[in-house]
This record gives structure tokens, C-alpha cells and sequence, in this order.
């Protein structure tokens, strides 16, 4: 039964993913439409004496069988006043403390404890208040895509992804460059799209997806479609807010999207320990990003603490989890690079960012292949557990430019071409159980 749980983890990831970024703005703009038709009266959103407000958004696929996990996390900061509001994406590897239960991936905080220790361990990474949580049930992700009639995003490189042991049947996720309408099926291939970029390009996908419903929401062909939409939002999600402060917060959304909605991630940088991934969150800069992102600054006492967290943080890391140099600034998720444009020249290694893939069954083999491609300078985005069974080789999958870059290496591999042009994808199959071990050393 707990092995049947993990395959049906990354399918119900996806939806988690990708609904949860809906529920925000989609409350909002449904009840802003209805106070344009006179349906409500707004009233002011409760939050702090400076005028702004954090809400966690957090997306749980319940079932009777299965506590979930909250896989995708954000924050949304929220200035009524001036109109402006500011996502930070939290991505699910996080490595935080969890009250009474030592530390570990923030995805498991809801499986411990709910939203209540979900929102206490983003309250110690942050170092600021939640006000508000909003928690979907996230099955009713396509259903609702459909109902506002899709959305539309422009595709910036050529995404395509196989995997005949995914999905109960086969996954193929295939995406050209250029403007896509997508119905619910096609925006989850969107926000579900594997590459070596890990939690780092799926949240950049995940914001861009985010900000084309946004777009959609406020656009005048909503207002016939609103019964449908509410219906199917208010049947999936669960707050403590009230009627009267989602219909405040549906006042400034015009305003936010006139003025740009500010999408970051958390900063710092991926370590991997044994085949387990972690996101180690650089928390100055973090709370410095926060406190910007809403046109203010950290005062020296709350700088001096965030230090002195950073601190306590690394110290209480593993002394055996290797942390990977390369650092991200909290602005690397905002949407596919311009770095994916195509170019004939080959990529050196540390320009090619590799997600490593352990579906051979073999515990450790996800970081001995990490190992041995970081000594040849890749950067390792990360390293995470597959299906294990019927994947008979490993398999490489990169840009063709780069498919040379990775011959010679010491464990039978299939080099294949896909993909974006500065990153790659390990999928180590059954072979390695026979010679890869051996060699890999």
C-alpha cells in the first residue's frame, strides 16, 4: 500500500501545483465581478497596522487513504492601501524545522500537523506573521481551468517530456514555442513538466501560469462564466478569512494588475544528502527580499536575527549533506529563461543544470550518479526518488547541442536529445543495479 501512495504522488503533485495558485486571485476576481454587478458591498480586509497582510496559499489532495502533503506552498503579501501585492513561491524541498518533529522538508509539516504547523514553520522561515490561510482541495484543479474557458500562455521553449512508466499508462507532455490556449489537461502538462531545472523551472512555470489566469480573471468574457467558477471554488477550498475580507481584497486587483504582480522564490541553494533533495534558504537575504518586495526595509535588530537564525540553520544541517554552490536570488523562477533560446555551440558542464532521477531501487544511487556528474562540473538541481520496476536503462535526456557532453561517463547510459538547451534529466533505470555501482566509484 505505501509503495502504491508514492506512485500516485507525482500525478496528485501536479494538481496541488498548479490549483493552488488559482484560488487568490480566482476568489477575488469572482467577487470583484460581483460587486461590479452591485451583488455586494465590499468591505476593508482585515490585516496588520502597516496595511499589509501574508496569506499562505496551500494546496492538499485529501483522501481517505492518504493524509497528502502541501507539495507547492506560497505566500502571497498583500499592501490594500497601495495596491500592490507580492507572491513568494516556497518550494517543497525547503529544509525547515517542524515543531516537535525535528527538521525536515516543509511539504511534510501538513502531514504532521495540518495548516496550523504548515503556517507556524513558514512563520520561522519568514520571520513575519501569517494572517490568513487558504487551503484547496486541489482534484478540482482541470475542472476549474475549464470553467473560466482556459487560459493562455505563451510557450517559450520547446517542452517535451515521456514517460511510458508514468501516469498509469504513459505520460507524453509535448509543447512547442509560441501562444498556447490551454484547457485544464493541457495547463497541468504545463505546471507538470519534469526538466533539469527542478523545483526551481517548475515554480518559474507554475508563476507564469499564475499570472495568465490572472490576466484571464479580469477580462470581460468572466463576468457569464462567474456562477460556474464560484461554484467549483467555493466547493474545493477551506480559509479563515471571511466573505467580507476576500470581497476587500477583490478591490485592489485591478490595481495589482495594472501595476505588476511581484513573483519571487525563496533564495538560497539546493544540498542533496544520500538520495534526498533539500532547498537551503539563504534567510537574510529571504527576509530582506520580503520586507522589498513591499517597499520596506529590515531594521538592524531584524537583520541581526535573521542572521543569527542563518546561523542555527546551518549548523543544525547534516555534516555529511553536500550544499551546492550555485545560489538562486529569489528571481530565477519568474518564468522560462532567456537562457532556453537554441545556440550550436555545446555547453560546458557548469552551465548544464541536471536533475538526477533514481528509479533503479538501488538506496544511495540517486547521489553516488550526483556525485560523480558534479566532479565533472554539472550542477546538480537536484536528486529525487522514481517509479522503480520497468524502467530497464538510464537514460540522459538533453538538448542535442550538449548530447556530447555527457558521453564518457562511468555507468551505461542511453543519451537522448529533448529539451531545454541548458539543462538535463538522469533517469537511472535497472541497469546500473548490474555494473553502475561498480563503476560509478
Amino acid at each position: 500500500m505505501r509503495r502504491t501512495r508514492k506512485r500516485k504522488r507525482s500525478f496528485r503533485r501536479v494538481r496541488r501545483a498548479a490549483i493552488l495558485l488559482l484560488v487568490l486571485a480566482l476568489v477575488a476576481a469572482c467577487c470583484y465581478a460581483a460587486w461590479q454587478k452591485g451583488a455586494f458591498r465590499l468591505g476593508d480586509p482585515a490585516g496588520k497596522q502597516d496595511g499589509i497582510t501574508h496569506i499562505m496559499i496551500m494546496g492538499v489532495d485529501r483522501r481517505s487513504d492518504d493524509v497528502g502533503r502541501s507539495d507547492t506552498l506560497m505566500v502571497a503579501s498583500v499592501d490594500t492601501a497601495k495596491e500592490k501585492a507580492a507572491l513568494l513561491s516556497i518550494p517543497r524541498d525547503t529544509r525547515v524545522a517542524i515543531e516537535g518533529n525535528g527538521n525536515d522538508k516543509i511539504n511534510h509539516a501538513y502531514a504532521f500537523g495540518g495548516h496550523k504547523l504548515t503556517q507556524k514553520s513558514v512563520e520561522g522561515l519568514l520571520g513575519v506573521k501569517i494572517d490568513h490561510y487558504i487551503l484547496i482541495d486541489t482534484r478540482a484543479f482541470e475542472r476549474i481551468i475549464d470553467a473560466i474557458g482556459g487560459i493562455d500562455i505563451n510557450v517559450r521553449k520547446r517542452m517535451h517530456y515521456e514517460d511510458p512508466w508514468d501516469d498509469d499508462g504513459g505520460l507524453v507532455i509535448d509543447f512547442y514555442p509560441g501562444e498556447q490556449h490551454m484547457d485544464g489537461k493541457k495547463a497541468m502538462e504545463y505546471v507538470r513538466y519534469r526538466d533539469g531545472e527542478g523545483d526551481i523551472g517548475r515554480i518559474g512555470r507554475q508563476q507564469t501560469f499564475m499570472k495568465a489566469v490572472l490576466a484571464k480573471l479580469i477580462s470581460p468574457d468572466m463576468l457569464p462564466r462567474l456562477p460556474q467558477v464560484i461554484e467549483e471554488v467555493r466547493t474545493s477550498m477551506e480559509t479563515d478569512m471571511s466573505a467580507m475580507e476576500l470581497l476587500g481584497f477583490a478591490r485592489v486587483l485591478k490595481g495589482v494588475q495594472a501595476q505588476g504582480l511581484e513573483a519571487k522564490m525563496v533564495p538560497g541553494s539546493p544540498g542533496f544528502h544520500e538520495d534526498i533533495s533539500y532547498w537551503l534558504p539563504d534567510i537574510p537575504e529571504l527576509r530582506g527580499l520580503l520586507a522589498s518586495e513591499m517597499g520596506r526595509t529590515l531594521s538592524e535588530k531584524e537583520k541581526e536575527q535573521a542572521q543569527k537564525d542563518e546561523d542555527a540553520y546551518f549548523a543544525a544541517l547534516p555534516k555529511d549533506l553536500k550544499v551546492i554552490a550555485q545560489k538562486s536570488q529569489g528571481s530565477a523562477s519568474l518564468g522560462e529563461s532567456a537562457g532556453d533560446e537554441p545556440a550550436e555551440k555545446p555547453m560546458r558542464p557548469k552551465e548544464i543544470s541536471v536533475m538526477v532521477i533514481n528509479s533503479s531501487g538501488i538506496n544511495g544511487a540517486g547521489a553516488e550518479v550526483a556525485a560523480v556528474l558534479q566532479r565533472k562540473g554539472f550542477i546538480i538541481s537536484g536528486v529525487e526518488t522514481g517509479r522503480t520496476s520497468s524502467r530497464e536503462q538510464t537514460t540522459i535526456t538533453t538538448a542535442t547541442r550538449n548530447t556530447d557532453v555527457f558521453y564518457g561517463m562511468p555507468f551505461p547510459c542511453i543519451i537522448m536529445d529533448g529539451g531545454s538547451s541548458n539543462q538535463a534529466v538522469v533517469n537511472i533505470g535497472l541497469d546500473y543495479r548490474k555494473t553502475g555501482r561498480k563503476d560509478s566509484k
